[in-house]
């Protein structure tokens, strides 16, 4: 077995890199998910290590001082961290010439051969779901025996069959053991949920056809593949003895609430550990299955609501009735369930109008708190296709040099300038409310340990609000 070292490069101060379907940029806040994707295979390869710069506050010069004592190192990239995540790469191999180095992530998936070429450092790819195909690489298996891999031999690009896609999700073992081993949890850090947290995956893929989410159309696929229950439950016990100070445990799946039946199972066991939990879901729950979650630890939903215009919903496949939603969310409240809402402007037929009316409805709606991006073309998404076809690409990348969202899309009816200065105002309009400032204060007031955390984090969103300015 290769001694194998799983990295998480270093990248921007405060780069969410594990928030993989929407936001590989800065934050507002600092923010930081779990390296999920990568302690699944960390998982299956005995004496390996994960590192997660980011948030542990890892230079190129901490993780470069690594190099020699692996054989092997696979690293977590994306489109908007590419081409940093070759420059760390190369550093490691100037560091550690024999080091083999592999890169894993949608954006190797949907570019294999252009990520080869982008640097000789770069030994191989991994296209995919690539659990099983690291754990093939670091027990030393010729590259060209390995299903799912794109590699470089003799000077050419070489690229495997296809793996089939992973059916029995209980063959992965639990990330959790990966966790306690590696990171340390009080680094990790989303201002909607309860500090410190754990995340994980309880399945893989999406029944939604949202043209705009990076996983479901490059990695995990659009069947909702799970877990059983009793390994869900199982790991959450386990996590429960190696965190006692976590206050909570999240849901990662793209729509945990895609199975109701199986949500509801999960929630009656997690009830009976007596643990807090929160997870995705999308805005069409019903009341009785919400009942149920709730009286069993639920506490916070993440929606996706997306936008207030029916006709962009429409557009972007996202399979949600305005009137829908707006009875989850009566719904939802009525049941004392917190919404962290999440809405997204530059879709596919915004303009003025429709951005007003996406902020008039979340000022309606009332989420607890939202989350504002920019609509971003991933490669391997049916909207980067749809842009290219369209013209709506401007050849500005994902995020500018300090890491920072803007808008690779514009429209002839609406500029891309116009949709990044409507992020601010949207914050501005939602968050500067009286009655909003008085239920945020409320809180406050209520727990001390929200109080430090929500001051600290309101000096940050009025500072990240300034320098976008």
């Amino acid at each position: 077995m290769l001694r194998t070292l799983f990295l998480h490069p270093p990248s921007w101060a405060g780069f969410d890199g594990g928030a993989g379907s929407r936001y590989q940029a800065r934050r507002e806040v600092r923010s930081f998910w779990y390296p999920t994707w990568l302690a699944q295979p960390a998982a299956l390869v005995p004496g390996s290590r994960l590192v997660d710069a980011p948030p542990d506050g890892l230079g190129l010069a901490d993780v470069r001082a690594l190099a020699p004592a692996y054989d092997l190192a696979v690293l977590h990239t994306s489109t908007p961290s590419f081409q940093h995540d070759v420059g760390v790469a190369e550093a490691l191999r100037r560091e550690h010439p024999g080091l083999r180095i592999g890169f894993v992530g949608a954006h190797v998936a949907v570019h294999p051969t252009e990520s080869l070429r982008a640097s000789e450092a770069i030994e191989f790819v991994a296209r995919s779901e690539f659990d099983f195909t690291i754990r093939e690489v670091a027990e030393g298996r010729p590259l060209g025996e390995v299903l799912g891999l794109s590699y470089r031999a003799d000077g050419r690009i070489l690229h495997t069959p296809e793996r089939p896609v992973l059916e029995d999700m209980d063959a992965l073992p639990w990330v959790v053991d990966v966790y306690k081993r590696d990171l340390t949890v009080e680094h990790y850090a989303i201002g909607y949920l309860l500090h410190p947290y754990v995340s994980l995956y309880t399945g893989r893929g999406c029944r939604s056809r949202c043209t705009f989410c990076l996983w479901p159309q490059t990695v995990g696929g659009q069947r909702y593949r799970t877990r059983s229950v009793a390994h869900v439950v199982g790991e959450i016990a386990r996590a429960r003895r190696h965190f006692p100070q976590v206050r909570e445990f999240f849901f990662d799946d793209d729509t945990f609430t895609d199975d109701l039946p199986r949500a509801e199972a999960i929630a009656r066991g997690l009830g009976r550990l007596g643990v807090t939990w929160s997870c995705n879901a999308k805005a069409n729950v019903p009341r009785d299955t919400l009942r149920v979650l709730k009286d069993n630890g639920l506490r916070l939903l993440l929606v996706g609501y997306e936008s207030g215009s029916q006709q962009i919903l429409n557009n972007i496949r996202k399979g949600l009735r305005l009137d829908v939603a707006r009875r989850f969310t009566r719904d939802a409240k009525a049941l004392g369930i917190t919404i962290h809402g999440t809405f997204i402007l530059g879709l596919p037929g915004e303009s003025r109008e429709t951005i007003a009316e996406t902020i008039r409805y979340a000022c309606e709606l009332d989420p607890d708190t939202l989350q504002v991006s920019i609509a971003a073309p991933y490669p391997g998404t049916a909207l980067h296709r749809q842009a290219q076809e369209q013209g709506w690409l401007g050849g500005r990348d994902l995020v500018d040099d300090r890491g920072v969202q803007q808008s690779a899309l514009s429209y002839p009816h609406l500029a891309h300038t116009e949709i990044f200065d409507s992020v601010d105002a949207f914050y501005r309009r939602f968050y500067f409310r009286p009655r909003k400032i008085f239920a945020l204060a409320g809180g406050m007031l209520r727990d001390r340990r929200v109080l430090g955390r929500r001051l600290r984090e309101g000096a940050e969103f009025v500072r990240f609000l300034a320098q976008r300015s």
